[in-house]
């Protein structure tokens, strides 16, 4: 089964192929920077990580461009969030976008999501923008009006192709700033006139203004990855107006398809209730990572499918808690025991046969749309056989260990970001802990030798307390974790 996925544009499942063999070129909306990221951010930009995550591990050399939106994101009343956000906090704009832009990615980071290839910021690329606007004047998709300039959306016949609105259904407001100055209510801004006040503000043919908010994902997505591009990522909430818009204006200036596939993501709800402030029920990805390790957080978010809307309740959080270290002891305790080993040779082939079925359902559910509730519960079947081995008393042979291992990190590390490559059990290092482990075993040995049998279980109880079982065998003693 090849990779398929769900196209927004085209509403079905699709085989995915690209435009030039072996290589992808997508580009996803980014955050508006003016305050902390949320949970909600956390689904989108966790859902995107792994659809470009599983894209490189089947191969492709992925261009990956994640735009930070930091002027032009007008709110409904016209003000631009990040002025109104820099007065709120009493901080020159550009200032306020440097405090909110590295706290985005501290998240990220925290989060595990791989960095994208390019991060433009829509203020370093006013010039891309007004000659973009320039080409739509001159072609007549577009009209200035005192400063201002708009585009004329009934220009463009395919106008509400991505979200299925018609532009004679449009409502005055739906969405869509309405001003007398306009031709039609859904006209949407590509240029906006700024006061002397106005503190963001840049030269244009048209006068002192600012760009819209939709025009900056055109002009920086086509610059970086070219007219035509493979995927188009973001959150469903803003496939109207912005992706629609971007649409419109990018194929009018250009005459080309902009982006061929849409994969747009589902909206995240907390007990049930959309996240507002004034509601004051929305988490911050900071707060999140103080009471959840960041794998808990991703497991939620990909147990439920990347275009479904997800609840965000503690219950929910905890058994993603519960199933990551679940899923992280069996992970260790193979790995403790490969750390003396040399792994040569092949598995056994029960080993390698359990393997392959597995690595199947995990792929196979990943190329279904990039189905993660599927591909997670593939590893988490996985784990329980490979815990029947090892709690059944088998001795796996390196090579099976060590296939066992190469397994989780492909599947669970590289592609879901929910296995690191270092698990620190109760905060101890894995060589730290096997190596205290071995020097309570010997003096424990001691303690046999001597026929001091109260000590000796003493010893081996108190390890049993902290979840390390012991196992005496005619070799010498055993130990794993308890799972």
């Amino acid at each position: 089964m090849s990779l398929t996925v769900y196209n927004y544009l085209t509403r079905q499942k699709e085989p995915f192929e690209p435009l030039e063999p072996g290589r992808v070129y997508m580009y996803v909306c980014g955050p508006t920077v003016y305050d902390h990221a949320h949970i909600g951010h956390a689904k989108l930009y966790v859902a995107m990580d792994v659809v470009v995550r599983y894209l490189r591990f089947l191969g492709y050399k992925v261009r990956y461009v994640q735009n930070i939106t930091d002027v032009g994101h007008l709110l409904d009343t016209g003000e631009d969030r990040i002025v109104k956000g820099a007065r709120r906090e009493r901080v020159e704009p550009m200032e306020l976008v440097e405090i909110y832009t590295r706290s985005y990615f501290e998240d990220m980071d925290a989060l595990g999501v791989v960095r994208p290839n390019i991060s433009p910021r829509a203020s370093c690329h006013i010039p891309e923008q007004i000659e973009m606007i320039k080409t739509l004047l001159e072609k007549g998709y577009a009209y200035e009006v005192d400063g201002n300039v708009y585009f004329s959306v009934e220009k463009f016949p395919e106008y509400g192709k991505l979200s299925g609105r018609k532009v004679e259904e449009l409502e005055p407001g739906a969405r869509v700033a309405v001003r007398e100055e306009k031709r039609h209510p859904a006209d949407f801004a590509l240029w906006k006139k700024a006061e002397p006040e106005h503190i963001l503000r840049w030269p244009s043919p048209w006068g002192w203004g600012y760009p819209g908010w939709h025009i900056e994902c055109s002009a920086m997505a086509t610059k970086y990855l070219g007219e035509t591009f493979d995927i188009h990522g973001g959150g469903l909430e803003n496939i109207f107006p912005h992706n629609e818009c971007e649409i419109a204006q990018s194929e009018a200036a250009t005459g080309k398809p902009f982006a061929r596939y849409w994969i747009l993501v589902g909206s995240l709800t907390v007990d049930g209730v959309k996240m507002s402030k004034s509601l004051g029920n929305v988490i911050r990805i900071k707060d999140a990572l103080k009471r959840n390790r960041p794998e808990a957080i991703r497991t939620l978010i990909l147990s439920a499918h990347y275009r479904g809307p997800m609840d965000y309740t503690e219950k929910a959080m905890q058994a993603a808690e519960r199933g990551v270290e679940r899923l992280h002891n069996t992970v260790r305790a193979v790995r403790l025991r490969l750390r003396d080993a040399s792994p040569e040779g092949e598995p056994e082939p029960d080993v390698a046969e359990v393997l392959d079925a597995h690595r199947r359902a995990f792929t196979e559910a990943m190329d279904d749309d990039f189905n993660t509730p599927r591909a997670l519960a593939a590893l988490y079947e996985l784990a329980r056989e490979v815990n029947k081995w090892l709690d059944g008393g088998r001795d796996l042979t390196p090579a099976s260990l060590a296939a066992i291992d190469t397994t989780f990190r492909e599947l669970g590390g590289q592609v879901l970001g929910i296995i690191p490559d270092k698990l620190a059990p109760t905060g101890v290092e894995e060589e730290t802990l096997a190596g205290l482990v071995e020097i309570i075993l010997a003096i424990r040995e001691e303690y046999r030798k001597a026929k001091d049998w109260a000590r000796s279980d003493e010893l081996r109880d108190r390890l049993a307390e902290l979840g390390i079982v012991v196992e005496d065998r005619p070799e010498g003693p055993t130990w794993r974790l308890e799972r």
